[in-house]
């Protein structure tokens, strides 16, 4: 395993194997690729930091999955004619937005706890924190009272983004993926831990249905007694879904 330079440095991946890689690994949120190095053993393989994370600098500015997907294409051309993705939680949002951009590079994809779909609509901000907000752009609240709010009120991935990766996290928590799924065409299996609260098995079995309304070839299998990351608990279970044919 060696971390290997893509784009001019403008992207950093941790390459595993000696021959043409034919798997792309694409991690979650606040990890890098060698969270994902466990399930590529044996594999020609190629498990990038995304942007703004690991060895990777962020991007300029704030994107979405498919900015992100669109800022790691050109990896593939360093790689097999037809390759095989495995996307972790937010690794899985670009993982859809890059295979439905690109079809012919792909043989399949695998994804693993990944928030394709809003189970539920987002609940709405209280009257209070409305009022803040009207606040701080009326210069009443300062930008250091708005700020310690808003990490009050944030999720830890919140709290822990600076910059320009923040207003990337707001942007992908608020995507789902309905359109990206039924423009695929290539096989895809979902594996998820049954456990998982991060993502619940839900959000697959709705995503498994999306597919097969959409004619898309695609497996679904939820561990028992796994959480949100099966590919650290149950590594086994992803390698077998990577190989080629």
């Amino acid at each position: 395993m060696a971390l290997k330079a893509f784009l001019g440095g403008r992207i950093f991946g941790h390459r595993v194997g000696s021959s043409t890689p034919e798997v792309l690994a694409l991690h979650g949120w606040g990890r890098s690729g060698a969270d994902l190095l466990g399930v590529l053993d044996g594999l020609d393989a190629v498990a990038l930091d995304l942007p703004g994370f690991g060895a990777s600098p962020p991007p300029d500015d704030p994107v979405g999955a498919e900015g992100y997907a669109a800022m790691i294409a050109p990896v593939l051309d360093e790689m097999a004619d037809r390759v095989v993705v495995f996307g972790h939680s937010f690794g899985g949002r670009v993982a859809v937005a890059l295979a439905a951009a690109h079809p012919g590079r792909f043989d399949r994809l695998v994804l693993s706890g990944v928030p394709l779909l809003r189970i539920r609509p987002p609940a709405p901000p209280s009257v209070g924190y409305r009022l803040l907000r009207w606040a701080h752009r009326h210069g009443i609240v300062s930008d250091v009272r708005m700020e310690r709010i808003r990490r009050r009120r944030g999720s830890a991935d919140y709290r822990a983004a600076r910059g320009v990766m923040r207003d990337v996290l707001v942007q992908v928590v608020n995507e789902s993926y309905e359109e990206e799924l039924g423009r695929l065409r290539r096989p895809v299996d979902l594996l998820w831990g049954a456990e998982d609260t991060e993502a619940p098995p839900e959000i697959a079995h709705r995503a498994r249905d999306l597919l097969v309304s959409a004619g898309v070839p695609v497996t679904l299998e939820v561990v028992p007694g796994v959480g949100h990351d099966l590919h650290r608990e149950r590594p086994d279970v992803v390698r077998s879904r990577l190989r080629l044919p």
